[in-house]
């Protein structure tokens, strides 16, 4: 027989006895004839007495039934106060670990198993945190006991660990019925024991815990600032570094709520976004995505033949982007809302104090109440051997090197296949680049499912693009004025020659000279902080893609609410950054846009779900247009319509994501996106469709057989 069935048995036996037991009607007039002739017995035998009272007050606690609080009344009344107490604190505690063995022995693995990756996360909860949760439970008696003791026997608590805090977790609420039972002959019910007074009581007690993390983080807060000196008064409430999105978004929101804010940039206001990534890419990619779009039409109804691309003006139409978008993030606009913008290099000298050189040479130094790091991140060059000798350009050197262009690099090799390798090889190929991919590992777009990866691959290789996944590059070299670059794939070198190379391996958090190391901020790839994305010092703070886990300018935002909130008001309520909702999209042709888990995730977590999936091929909206290729996936709880995961490939996938985005957040369901209306014909009703499909496939067979039989009665 397995685990869990002895389990479920132990449990239909215990509820059993509970039922029996609350049958039995035992009143005080009852429990005091029984108590009258424990006392004779024990006047005979006290020895054996007290080891049987003993042994059934551990089994009854074990088996978590009610008759285990008449037992710390019988003890007091017995006993007395203090034996009683003492006998009922281990009794009460042995029995507990009992239930809590029983539960780890025999549903442990099952519940490991069923949780997947979670249990992990529950686990590391637990090792942080676990004897603090575990004495407020003790302590709060209208939780009840039995539940603690199996639940946290599926959790890695330590047995003794759980014996200790149990013991003393427990004692002050087997004290109060001892004490109750001491006084046994003076109540007149049962529900005197538990009157409101002795339940506000034990709410009070539960408070302890809690009072006593405040005195903890106290101690703590003294000792992390041991040794610094705390300025009386501070010239701002808020200094944010670095004026990305996070950064902007930070000072915004302490703009809005009229505190002193200080924003200090070392070069340009917008940050990576603006400048170097999101801006400018998109503006590319859009001039591209005109050029295959005449190339795909020609000879159709509406042609205008090969497409001239006069890469001048796709170069000026980037810049233009990024001006016209410049004056949201500017100097000036943050100045009216309030905002000191400072253009120079910060460096943290203690917890308070920043010292700032500004662009003209001048030093200042402020002190703040609290800190914000948003420092962003810098494109990874890897150390490849002759990579320095043969040149190399970034996401962010890439802009100014093809203004002085009049045609996209001729031959282009580009290391990397994540989103930003991708959308950039396929920009350029479609504007006339002969574009060379060579990905380290196995499949484009790794974080996607192998699917949608292939999918992407495909789409690459038809706009003449040599994708060279699973090749490590391991050296560049220069021969005769020619350019090269040589990677090992199964076992082999393959060597390909370019005119420029561009490094899209990933980013890197800027690190360096902000003060971290010298205040002692534990940084490795990116700035070490916890939930409410505080690092070491509780009144200096991260966000963005110094903080990760995630490097997204949305997601940056979204962490700067919780940051500049915490910073300026932490003292009265605490937020932790929320990321069970974080969509992304990579602007390939067709877009991939995901929020949630995919296939590839929730297989690794080992959560159990269904896959509904709706072609875009069927859509009347995609057919009219011409954008068939591509289709809407959704993970669900399995049986269930809660939505764990979208991804969506396809033309504007980013836009139409919005939708499901949206029902995650606030954990909106199939049935009801299947009954909301959509206007027909759009793109928009892949998403109706998907939930369609699977309401289809969530459908009994046995009932359409029975509709069927009652639809043919009806007509007979």
């Amino acid at each position: 027989m397995s685990k869990p069935k002895i389990f479920a048995i132990l449990i239909a036996v215990m509820i059993g006895l509970i039922w029996y037991v609350n049958a039995q009607d035992i009143d005080l007039d009852t429990m005091r004839g029984w108590l009258a002739g424990a006392q004779e017995w024990r006047a005979e035998n006290t020895v054996l007495f007290f080891a049987l009272f003993f042994v059934a007050y551990v089994v009854f606690v074990a088996f978590s039934l009610p008759v285990a609080t008449f037992m710390a009344l019988a003890a007091g009344a017995i006993f007395g106060f203090w034996q009683g107490t003492l006998i009922g604190s281990f009794a009460s505690t042995i029995g507990a670990t009992l239930a809590f063995l029983t539960s780890r022995y025999l549903m442990r693995d099952w519940a490991i198993a069923k949780l997947g990756n979670r249990a992990k996360a529950i686990n590391e909860g637990m090792e942080r945190d676990g004897a603090f949760y575990l004495f407020t439970l003790r302590l709060i008696p209208l939780f009840p006991f039995f539940a603690v003791n199996l639940l946290m026997g599926l959790t890695s608590i330590r047995t003794f660990t759980y014996y200790i805090v149990s013991q003393i977790g427990m004692l002050a609420g087997t004290a109060v019925y001892v004490n109750a039972g001491t006084q046994l002959a003076s109540l007149q019910s049962l529900s005197d024991i538990l009157s409101p007074r002795l339940i506000a009581s034990f709410v009070l007690l539960g408070l302890l815990p809690w009072i006593g993390v405040l005195i903890v983080n106290m101690i703590r807060r003294r000792k992390v600032y041991k040794g610094w000196d705390k300025p009386k008064s501070f010239d701002r409430n808020l200094i944010v570094i670095g004026a990305g999105a996070a950064g902007l978004v930070s000072a915004y929101i302490g703009a809005s709520v009229k505190a002193k804010v200080t924003l200090v940039e070392a070069h340009k206001m917008g940050g990576d976004c603006l400048n170097y990534g999101c801006v400018p890419s998109k503006a590319l990619i859009h001039s591209a995505r005109l050029a295959h779009q005449l190339r795909q039409n020609e000879g159709g109804a509406v042609s205008g033949g090969k497409p001239i691309i006069d890469f001048k003006k796709v170069t000026a139409k980037i810049f233009k982007a990024i001006k016209e978008i410049e004056p949201h993030d500017s100097p000036e606009r943050y100045e009216n809302l309030g905002v000191e913008v400072l253009q120079g290099y910060a460096k943290m000298l203690d917890p308070w104090r920043v010292e700032i050189k500004l662009a003209n040479g001048d030093t200042q130094v402020l002190t703040s109440k609290s800190i914000i790091i948003a420092t962003g991140a810098t494109p990874f060059v890897p150390p490849i051997p002759g990579i320095e000798e043969t040149g190399y350009l970034t996401s962010d050197t890439l802009w100014d090197s093809l203004a002085t262009r009049n045609a996209p690099p001729k031959r282009l090799v580009v290391l990397g296949g994540g989103p930003i390798g991708c959308e950039l090889s396929q920009a350029l190929a479609r504007l006339g680049s002969e574009v060379t991919q060579i990905e380290m590992a196995p499949l484009l777009l790794l974080r996607e499912d192998i699917e949608i990866s292939e999918m992407v691959t495909a789409s690459m290789q038809a706009d003449g693009i040599n994708v060279l996944t699973n090749h490590r590059a391991v050296k560049c070299g220069v021969t005769n004025g020619q350019k090269w670059i040589e990677a090992e794939h199964e076992g082999k070198i393959i060597r390909t020659e370019f005119d420029d190379m561009l490094i899209a391996v990933g980013r890197k958090s800027r690190l360096e000279g902000f003060g971290l190391e010298e205040l002692g901020i534990e940084a490795e790839r990116v700035i070490e902080a916890n939930p409410y994305l505080e690092t070491k010092y509780p009144n200096i703070f991260v966000a963005g893609d110094v903080a990760g886990p995630y490097q997204f300018t949305h997601t940056a935002s979204h962490q700067a609410w919780y940051a500049s909130v915490n910073a300026l008001f932490g003292n009265l309520r605490k937020f932790k950054a929320d990321y069970r909702v974080i969509p992304w999209a990579t602007f390939v042709d067709p877009e991939v846009a995901r929020v949630g888990l995919n296939e590839t995730d929730a297989k690794e977590q080992g959560i159990a779900y269904d896959v509904t999936r709706y072609d875009l091929d069927d859509l009347d909206r995609a057919i009219i247009e011409g954008e068939t290729a591509g289709f809407v996936k959704v993970l669900t709880a399995k049986g269930k319509d809660k939505i764990l995961g979208v991804t969506i490939v396809g033309h504007n996938a980013g836009e139409l994501i919005a939708e499901y985005i949206l029902a995650m957040k606030h954990n909106i369901g199939l049935n009801k996106m299947l009954g909301t209306i959509h206007i027909y014909p759009t793109m928009n009703e892949a998403n109706k469709y998907a939930a369609g499909n699977w309401k289809r496939a969530q459908t009994s067979p046995r009932v359409m057989a029975f509709l069927e039989k009652f639809h043919k009665w009806r007509r007979s």
